[in-house]
């Protein structure tokens, strides 16, 4: 197949480029450039459309009920989990998220982990996952669901663990399941309401003992961290990569950039709680303490906001969609460019430095050699960023799940 576009990004470069032709045999590009190859080719004109690498969401719940939350998962058997999360999975893919991170399901089987290999073989449409199948948490923490059951069922609900021996036994069973991340809770979060996001959950020595396990098998780590003590003691103990870190100092961010330590900011969800503080609709059917806690910690919030865009830090997108609705994912994009991140460096985020993240060097890029992930949308995102909602061309792995509306052509020479 040949794509033929007016315009393209390569994920890298400062500036977009014109007149764009890709080659895909085999699920890879084969060729790039203002002309390729066409013989034989069905070839696909997008007209004026601007061609990008596929996007990337490193943070996100398939399997989450943003409507029911957590509450979902003490009522709801497995399947019935699974079988939510199709119409998000295809509906990601078709707004052109190719590549997808889930961090935790709180089904009682590692669901994720299967639907993970049922896209990978083709059974069910969706994007590329890579999968932390659950959150490990310290009890009474912010994995600990424990709580939405009356204390006489004595029954403990999540991915409990606590000191270095259950905590290293712990991340040895996720990896025996398949995992391809491990994800723990370093700090207390906003939407429990039995923690505080300043609070940090795990002593140093039991981070150590967590990060240095799942390194033994060659799998990386990510900590759920708002408080800056938290994410200190995650990158002290080795992370890959920091979730939220909306909390950290100056001083932290410098050091995950000495470290080469990826920060996943979830901004959206958090500035768009503070531009509603005032708003009562906004917080019906939240727990009050949510509010609370936005509101108590809404300074530091908007500073640490502004600290990530005055950093080096290497910024990956992912938005903690499950949370909020799946579909309303890409308002990341414009959340990233308030707060002062450039358009160019949030582009990146979603595309070559998520793929740097997920050590996947060949997502993210339009070039030879790379996967076949591919997008097209008809504005320009470096005009607007808010363009990105209109992705209407969608290719993941040669594959293409999404086509323009009519008036597009296709030829085959």
């Amino acid at each position: 197949m040949v794509l033929i576009a007016g315009r393209s990004w390569d994920g890298l470069a400062d500036r977009p480029s014109g007149h764009t032709e890709v080659a895909v045999r085999n699920g890879r590009i084969a060729q790039v450039g203002p002309a390729v190859d066409r013989a034989g080719a069905e070839v696909v004109e997008l007209g004026d459309r601007m061609l990008l690498p596929g996007l990337i969401d490193c943070h996100v719940h398939t399997t989450v009920d943003p409507g029911r939350l957590l509450r979902a998962f003490v009522s709801d058997g497995s399947a019935a989990i699974a079988l939510r999360a199709l119409p998000v999975l295809r509906d990601l893919l078709h707004r052109g998220f190719t590549t997808i991170r889930d961090l935790a399901t709180f089904a009682a089987e590692p669901v994720t982990l299967y639907l993970r290999d049922a896209i990978a073989r083709g059974h069910i449409v969706g994007p590329r996952m890579i999968v932390a199948p659950y959150l490990i948490s310290a009890r009474g923490a912010h994995g600990d669901a424990s709580t939405l059951l009356a204390s006489h069922f004595n029954r403990e609900i999540g991915a409990l663990a606590d000191g270095a021996d259950e905590i290293t036994r712990r991340v040895r069973e996720n990896i025996r399941a398949g995992a391809d991340w491990i994800k723990f809770g370093a700090t207390g979060g906003f939407a429990t309401p039995a923690d505080d996001p300043t609070q940090t959950t795990y002593t140093q020595e039991e981070m150590n003992a967590l990060v240095a396990a799942a390194r033994d098998l060659g799998i990386p780590c990510t900590p759920h961290a708002y408080g800056d003590e938290g994410v200190s003691r995650a990158v002290a103990a080795g992370v890959r990569s920091i979730e939220h870190g909306n909390l950290a100092s100056a001083s932290t961010l410098a050091r995950m950039t000495e470290r080469g330590v990826f920060l996943v900011p979830t901004q959206f969800m958090v500035l768009d709680a503070l531009d509603h503080l005032d708003d009562d609709s906004y917080w019906e059917g939240k727990d009050p303490a949510e509010r609370v806690k936005f509101t108590r910690h809404a300074d530091q919030l908007r500073r640490s906001a502004h600290n990530v865009a005055a950093s080096d830090v290497r910024i990956a997108f992912g938005t903690d969609a499950g949370m909020f609705p799946h579909a309303d994912n890409w308002h990341e994009f414009p959340a990233m460019v308030k707060s002062g991140i450039a358009t160019v460096r949030a582009l990146r985020a979603a595309t070559s430095v998520a793929a740097d993240l997920l050590d996947r060097p060949d997502l993210g890029r339009l070039r030879p050699g790379a996967t076949a992930d591919l997008v097209a949308l008809p504005a320009d995102p470096f005009d607007d960023i808010t363009a990105v909602a209109g992705i209407d061309f969608v290719m993941r792995g040669g594959m293409v799940h999404r086509t323009p509306p009519p008036g597009v052509a296709t030829a085959t020479p």
